[in-house]
């Protein structure tokens, strides 16, 4: 991935566009991006970051201020970012969500994110997706990085630089994790600490469940003997036996598999107990069937004795019924000859009720016509010739009806637009009276924006001061505690350097004794006669003697040994009072040589200029938000007044239409009202004696075609009845009967002659059957409680069966439940161990003696690696003093290990803590170590080329000799067409790379962008 052109508008604190051309560093490899203090140096790497990931990570978890304070409200807020890879060159553009005022009326509105990604062809750029969440998915598509993993190997953000290598385990973990995404191991490991819980919990739960099922079944074996002690009791005649059972002593605690097998045994008994009760049972149910047979047989003979008795009084009933039977046939037969006139007398009543009718509806026709004004003409001619001309009239009042329809109408319109005149008028004289006062409020408000204005830039000048003057301060605190403990660390040097030279004094002392001592040593284990160890004589004439007493090797060594451990002391002490002196340095360095006081005074002013600025910007935006809300509302009132003044014209053009509609209309109307009100009212009077003079020629016409009617049906009914046995129409209408009472009548006759018939036949049958029974009932109470008795024995015995075969069934259900509950808890208890030692394990617990979790063990591979690229460069620009080394030591009091970083010094062969380094030390670690991550990390993504990296910061600890370590180690980095970009204020840098990126804070506020003039011809 390689950089090539960098366009920031309305961003950060860049106002107008500013553009960078990475390409015209190409030459020189690696180029420095200077400026002062805020000037938004820093802010051109924010740019390339959210142009490519939509976020910066200065504002992670804060407020993303990325829209520059310097833009007004038509201002644009863009940057664009031109890149190669994947051998293609890509353009993104993205414009961040911001607050705009909205383009008509007052408030504001929301500019959402917007983004654009293009790829330049042949024939120019042509557009990818345009969309921030298609952007998003298409530029992690083609970069293969992370934001996270860009700002660990291309970015190298200011105040990240050290974070890796001064991270705790547990950050360096993290971190670790979101570049290399294996969060899933730590899924894995808790997922299977899940199922070593579930399984804990499972076998718990199996073992709870086989405990319970065998107390239900101990309870149910002792509710099985108390049963059969009972009953064996009643038998033998003595309550007492059931007792002695109880009395037994109490037992040791019973084995699971011993509990079973007494279960076992009871399960025998129980089924014993069962077939005993079963064979009982069908005793009871052999005396039921028999009392049940003679009872059934008792109670047939009772019931034919009792059938017999109420068939003799049945049959005398229905024969004592005779006469009134004989009556009802004689009905019906002058029913049917009578049915055969119905006809004839329904048609003359009919006809007669239709006459009726018929005149009633004529007098009620002449009614109407009277009381309409009309007379009641009899001619059905004239009556004719009065219908046609009341139509004729109600013809013309139609017309007349819709004209007066109109002329209310267009009155009531007419009223209408004349109140809305006059309404607009006063509406429109209030609006011109309130907007007088509009222009002095906004020449009030522009005074004070005039006051207020550059309240944004004194407020970021004041900030900036504030901070560094806090940061000085800081510094200058720092300086006085480290102070104190140089003085304390130079004496500790002192003290340690002298006990280190009393020791080398007390142990070069012994040394030179046992050296002069040495001679009469050797005397001393001289024997005559057998050879010198020095000269090999056999005689000894002179042997040497000594005055002091000899220095044994134990004296000796012990010497040495305290002599080693004073140097050690003094090389600490030493290492220590150097440390405690480079920070002292360091803090002076930061405070400008001030001291606290003064710098407290100097902070404490540039605060009260800060919240004075702060006070004034608030009071800038208040009052540029009021005169909008002004300007806004003059806007308003104006287009009412525009909107009113239109109304009223088409308002008053409304209202002489309606008056000329109304005059047209106005005279036909009261010429067609005559002496009615209304037009409608005329044509309703109409209506109402047209309707009467048709209802009266109906009338005339119905009741002739009655009369007529009625004297055709009387003729016939008079022939009809002469022809029948009947004397008269009355007597024919006496016979008639309703077809359901001829139904009843004929259906009580047959059922009377089927129910004497039946009753002989059945009391002959059982006269037949019974004639050697007595006339008297049978009594069946003995009978029935014979088979009472048997069926309760048989109930009894029944219950017995079925309370034995459920506690057998019970009890061997729970038998078998436990057995194979017993079975799994075994097999589960293997289980359990399997799993709860390898979730233990990956989990960093016991028998974990290291305590590294399986996602720390991958990381440690990882962390190898990343030292071993690392340490590549770190040997190099610590001239081989320094080389990193991972750990996996347990950590102090049970912490998270396995990550940790140590730092060897060849000087003295020990390892030491990163923390212990000094600034300088400390930044060409992380520096060493960032770029070993960054070789890692690129190899992981996919063997990404990386063609562009910046570096932010951390080059002002470094001494010369350093800084040039540091610089020839950028310097390789350029080789193979990498470009490099440095922001530093070091002087000497400014020197050394002539390439430069230069950010300046204009006397306006917004800050501007230049590259050296030579580089931008190339």
């Amino acid at each position: 991935m390689k950089l090539h052109r960098l366009e920031l508008e309305g961003f950060g604190p860049f106002l107008d566009e500013q553009v960078v051309d990475f390409d015209a560093f190409a030459d020189d490899g690696i180029f420095l991006i200077t400026g002062r203090t805020g000037a938004g140096k820093s802010s051109v790497l924010d740019g390339v970051c959210y142009a490519l990931y939509g976020g910066v990570p200065r504002y992670d978890g804060a407020e993303r201020r990325l829209r520059s304070d310097h833009c007004g409200p038509d201002d644009p807020t863009r940057v664009t970012l031109e890149f190669s890879a994947e051998g293609e060159r890509w353009r993104v553009t993205r414009s961040p969500e911001f607050e705009r005022p909205k383009r008509r009326g007052g408030g504001t509105t929301k500019e959402p994110h917007r983004a654009v990604l293009e790829v330049r062809t042949a024939q120019g750029w042509e557009g990818v997706a345009a969309r921030p969440v298609d952007v998003g998915t298409r530029l992690d598509e083609i970069l293969g990085l992370s934001q996270q993993q860009f700002l660990q190997v291309i970015l190298l953000a200011q105040n990240r630089f050290a974070r890796f290598l001064l991270a705790k385990n547990d950050e360096r973990l993290g971190l670790l994790r979101t570049l290399f995404g294996t969060r899933s191991f730590e899924d894995y490991a808790a997922q299977l600490d899940d199922r070593r819980k579930r399984s804990e919990a499972r076998l718990a739960a199996e073992g709870v469940e086989v405990s319970t099922l065998l107390d239900e079944a101990e309870r149910l074996a002792a509710e099985l003997d108390a049963d059969i002690q009972a009953s064996e009791a009643r038998d033998a005649g003595d309550s007492d036996a059931g007792a002695a059972v109880h009395a037994s002593a109490p037992c040791a605690p019973l084995s699971v598999s011993e509990r079973l097998a007494q279960i076992v045994r009871a399960v025998d008994r129980a089924d014993y107990r069962v077939e005993t009760r079963a064979r009982e049972r069908d005793t009871a149910d052999t005396l039921l069937d028999t009392a049940l047979a003679a009872e059934r047989d008792a109670r047939t003979l009772h019931d034919r004795q009792l059938d017999r008795v109420r068939l003799r009084e049945q049959l005398a009933t229905l024969e004592s019924d005779a006469a009134r039977i004989a009556g009802a046939r004689a009905e019906v037969a002058a029913a049917a000859e009578a049915e055969a006139l119905r006809p004839a007398i329904d048609a003359e009543r009919r006809t007669a009720t239709d006459l009726a009718m018929a005149q009633q509806r004529l007098a009620a026709a002449v009614e109407q016509v009277e009381s309409a004004g009309e007379d009641a003409i009899e001619d059905p001619e004239t009556l004719r010739l009065r219908d046609d001309e009341l139509t004729g009239l109600l013809a013309r009042c139609e017309a007349a009806r819709a004209a007066e329809t109109a002329l209310v109408a267009a009155d009531a319109d007419e009223a209408r637009a004349a109140a809305r005149i006059a309404t607009l008028e006063i509406e429109r004289a209030a609006l011109l009276e309130g907007r007088a006062k509009v222009p002095e409020l906004l020449q009030t408000l522009d005074e004070k924006l005039t006051v207020l204005a550059g309240s944004v830039a004194r407020r970021e000048t004041a900030a900036t001061r504030c901070e560094e003057t806090r940061s000085r301060l800081e510094a200058a605190r720092q300086a006085d505690d480290l102070l104190a403990q140089r003085e304390r660390a130079d004496m500790a040097a002192l003290v340690r350097g002298e006990d280190m030279r009393n020791a080398t004094d007390a142990w070069t002392a012994l040394l030179r004794r046992r050296l002069a001592g040495a001679a009469a040593e050797l005397a001393h284990d001289l024997v005559d006669g057998e050879p010198c160890a020095v000269c090999g004589s056999r005689e000894h004439p002179h042997p040497a003697t000594g005055n002091d007493a000899p220095v044994t090797d134990e004296q000796l060594a012990a010497a040495e040994e305290r002599k080693n451990t004073a140097v050690e002391e003094d090389r600490l002490a030493s290492d220590a009072a150097r440390i405690v002196r480079d920070d002292y340095a360091l803090a002076s360095a930061r405070a400008g040589g001030e001291n606290v006081e003064t710098l407290s005074a100097r902070l404490a002013e540039a605060e009260k200029v800060l919240a004075q600025a702060r006070a004034d910007e608030s009071e800038h935006e208040r009052v540029q938000e009021e005169r909008a809300r002004a300007a806004a509302l003059d806007a308003q009132i104006a287009a009412e007044i525009d909107a009113l003044t239109a109304a009223l014209a088409t308002t008053r053009q409304d209202e002489a239409l309606a008056g000329q509609r109304a005059e047209s209309l106005r005279g036909d109307v009261e010429t067609a009202r005559g002496t009615f009100p209304t037009v409608a009212d005329h044509y309703a009077d109409l209506g109402t004696r047209r309707a009467a003079v048709r209802a009266l020629t109906t009338a005339r016409l119905g009741i002739s075609t009655a009369v007529a009617a009625h004297e055709d049906a009387a003729v016939d009914l008079a022939d009809l009845v002469g022809q029948s046995p009947f004397g008269t129409a009355a007597d024919v209408v006496a016979a008639l009967r309703p077809a359901v009472e001829r139904h009843r009548l004929e259906s009580m006759i047959a059922a009377h002659d089927a129910a004497v018939a039946s009753a002989r036949q059945r009391l002959f049958d059982l006269e037949l059957l019974l004639a050697d029974a007595h006339d008297e009932p049978l009594d069946l109470a003995a009978f029935t409680a014979a088979v009472v008795a048997a069926r309760d024995a048989v109930q009894q015995a029944a219950a017995a069966h079925a309370s034995a075969r459920d506690l057998a069934d019970r009890l061997r259900g729970l038998a078998h439940r436990a057995d194979a509950g017993h079975t799994a808890v075994a097999t589960l208890a293997d289980e359990h161990a399997v799993v709860a030692r390898l979730a233990d394990t990956l989990a960093g617990r016991a028998p974990n003696t290291r305590r590294m979790t399986l996602e720390t063990f991958v990381l440690a591979a990882e962390l190898e690696e990343i030292v071993a690229a690392a340490n590549l460069r770190l040997e190099q620009m610590s001239s081989g003093r320094y080389r990193l080394q991972h750990t996996d030591a347990l950590a102090a009091r049970g912490a998270a290990s396995g990550l940790g970083l140590e730092v060897r010094d060849a000087f003295t062969g020990q390892c030491r803590p990163p923390h212990s380094l000094s600034g300088g030390e400390t930044f060409l670690t992380s520096l060493a170590l960032a770029l070993g991550l960054a070789e890692v990390v690129t190899a992981r993504a996919g063997g990404i080329r990386l063609d562009t990296l910046f570096i932010d910061e951390g080059f002002g600890s470094l001494d010369d000799d350093t800084l040039d370590l540091a610089m020839r180690t950028l310097d390789e980095l350029r080789q193979g067409g990498r470009t490099v970009g440095v922001i530093s204020h070091v002087a000497s840098m400014k020197d050394q790379l002539p390439a430069q990126l230069r950010v300046v804070a204009t006397p306006r506020g917004p800050s501007v962008i230049s590259q050296d003039a030579a580089l931008q011809a190339v």
